[in-house]
């Protein structure tokens, strides 16, 4: 097992439909025995992020938004910008998402210049990779997962990556109630950790937390956590049920 902090992030996506609804998510953490050598943050929307912020008593538990904007401010209607997320007293951002990837149209150089202003405003970055499943399927998992980290590497130092934790997301897998095997995603967090070791520095590959996401569960988290180089999940929909409890617990 590493010595990296395990890490399970729930995001709640566009989810739930009122503020009310959130807090009663938000109170099942408050209540709930969480294993206190895992880093919990919750994602959700927008709108809900400052009261999920305020609902939220439980120490160990940190608050993420779920995109932000390159820019600081100006006209640029219906956007949140990194500093405005930091000034609200929330910690993380979720950049790169499969689905800001390809609802939104988000290239590999956007979710760069993303990533470069949530580091600048003080944030930390939840950055999400992952290959759909005609890539994996044709062998590019590798090549794509490379791409994506490269544009974000040359936008950052060395010493960004501490505020850095990837998510690897296989795109065929979220939603989907498909989930890679325990031995196809290690596989490519270790090719992710090779990358970042020629790219960025052995130090940085052996320092980055790389989480899994992609229909993780209670059924399958205990597999997952097992692997060496898996330090946790970024969770959809089972973020919104109480089982997120006992995948927050899996290394318990």
């Amino acid at each position: 097992m590493s010595t990296r902090q395990f890490f399970v992030g729930g995001n709640w996506k566009l989810n739930p439909t009122s503020v009310g609804k959130a807090k009663e998510l938000v109170e099942v953490l408050n209540k709930a025995e969480l294993d206190p050598n895992t880093e919990v943050v919750i994602s959700p929307p927008s709108l809900y992020l400052i009261p999920v912020r305020d609902a939220v008593s439980n120490k160990q538990i940190t608050i993420s938004a779920q995109n932000a904007y390159y820019k600081e401010n100006g006209a640029f209607t219906g956007e949140i910008s990194s500093s405005q997320i930091k000034e609200a007293g929330i910690p993380y951002v979720i950049l790169g998402h499969s689905e800001r990837r390809t609802i939104f149209h988000e290239t590999n150089e956007v979710v760069a210049l993303k990533t470069r202003a949530a580091l600048d405003a003080g944030l930390k970055v939840i950055l999400c990779i992952g290959e759909t499943l005609v890539q994996r399927e044709g062998g590019e998992t590798t090549k794509v997962c490379e791409g994506q980290l490269s544009a974000v590497v040359k936008q950052t130092k060395p010493e960004d990556w501490s505020n850095i934790v990837i998510a690897y997301e296989p795109v065929w897998a979220i939603g989907t109630g498909k989930v890679a095997t325990t031995a196809q995603a290690q596989e490519t967090h270790v090719d992710v950790r090779a990358y970042l070791s020629t790219a960025v520095s052995t130090t940085v590959a052996s320092e980055t937390r790389v989480i899994y996401g992609g229909s993780v569960n209670s059924g399958n988290a205990k597999d997952l956590a097992g692997q060496q180089d898996i330090d946790g999940f970024l969770v959809g929909g089972a973020s919104l049920k109480p089982e997120f409890v006992d995948i927050i617990n899996a290394r318990k």
